[in-house]
């Protein structure tokens, strides 16, 4: 009867020291050269001998050691439970990232879902990040982020609708993009306009806030406005859909293109034309949205690039006695088409 062969053993962890034996370094040489310094000058030719020994080698640093030596980490991390999602925001996450590692941060990403605010800022402090940059409603007070400070956080960012006392705060303006929708179906002659509101989680906040912006614009004008709650998905659409007539709707603000673009569909498939019975319009400017038949009327964004905001990182890390400051990082602006 055979019998299974003994495992070999385990090669050892190649070290620096190796890697500066292979080189013929030293291992400072190699710490340099890895970490990426850019205060020791070292020729071209001793950084590609030294990445190639590493890669034969197969050695990469170690993190926690080279925190431990450093004071802190080189994490960045990115809370983003109530980010809304989309190819838009997939976009400039992936641009957010790629900008940061190459800043030398570590990026990681942090899914606060289920977390009240106190117990999210306090598992992001167990980290010990160098930076946190908080995407949307995160529930982060300055409390919070007197907490992360205390944890070695050099800063700390956000980007949402409102500022936070303590943090650098790039103002997301949600409610003006609301604003703006609601603007456009005025002009349009329409009077009775539905709000698209998200049931997905983190999503029904940022509704909340550009409903509010859509009651700014008809304010004084005898115009009504009627929320409609919307989970994204064709049952609930083609319910809504069924009963749009009985609402008494001439215009609808669909929260963002995917929810305008599902919503028309089925109010399609309800006989519904459109724009003449209903203007619908969304936002964010997908280019799905132009190839519809009527193309859909939207809301452009323009707003902070994801290496603008990897430089403020990594100016605020370099700065943390630096004063916070706050910024709008958006402007909102509506593009008329055929479907209003």
């Amino acid at each position: 009867m055979s019998q299974t062969p003994k495992q070999s053993a385990e090669h050892s962890v190649p070290t620096s020291a190796d890697v500066a034996r292979l080189a013929g370094v030293s291992r400072a040489t190699v710490s340099y050269v890895l970490n990426n310094a850019s205060a020791v000058r070292i020729s071209d030719a001793t950084r590609r001998r030294v990445r190639a020994a590493a890669e034969e080698l197969g050695y990469v640093p170690h993190a926690a050691a080279r925190s431990l030596r450093a004071g802190h980490t080189r994490m960045v991390l990115l809370p983003t439970a109530a980010f809304p999602s989309g190819p838009l925001h997939s976009r400039f996450l992936q641009e957010l990232q790629g900008a940061l590692r190459q800043l030398d941060y570590t990026v990681v990403q942090y899914d606060s879902l289920g977390l009240d605010g106190g117990e999210a800022v306090r598992s992001w402090a167990e980290l010990r990040p160098v930076a946190v940059v908080a995407l949307g409603e995160a529930g982060l007070t300055p409390q919070g982020v007197g907490l992360l400070r205390r944890s070695g956080a050099k800063a700390v960012i956000t980007l949402a609708p409102a500022t936070i006392e303590g943090a650098h705060s790039l103002v997301i303006d949600q409610s003006g993009i609301g604003r703006c929708a609601a603007t456009h179906l005025l002009q349009r002659g329409r009077r009775a306009l539905g709000i698209v509101l998200p049931s997905e989680p983190g999503l029904d906040i940022l509704g909340q806030h550009r409903i509010d912006g859509a009651r700014q614009a008809i304010a004084g004008t005898g115009a009504r406005i009627e929320p409609l709650p919307l989970s994204y998905d064709e049952e609930s659409a083609s319910a809504l859909a069924v009963r749009w007539r009985t609402l008494g709707l001439d215009a609808v603000y669909a929260y963002n293109d995917d929810y305008a673009m599902l919503l028309m569909r089925a109010l399609q498939d309800q006989g519904i034309d459109i724009p003449r019975e209903t203007a619908v319009i969304g936002a964010d400017d997908l280019l799905l949205g132009r190839l519809l038949r009527p193309r859909l009327s939207t809301v452009h964004l323009d707003m902070i690039a994801g290496n603008q905001l990897a430089e403020l990182v990594d100016r605020a890390v370099r700065e943390p006695d630096s004063q916070p400051g706050t910024h709008w990082v958006m402007e909102a602006r509506a593009v008329h088409r055929e479907s209003s």
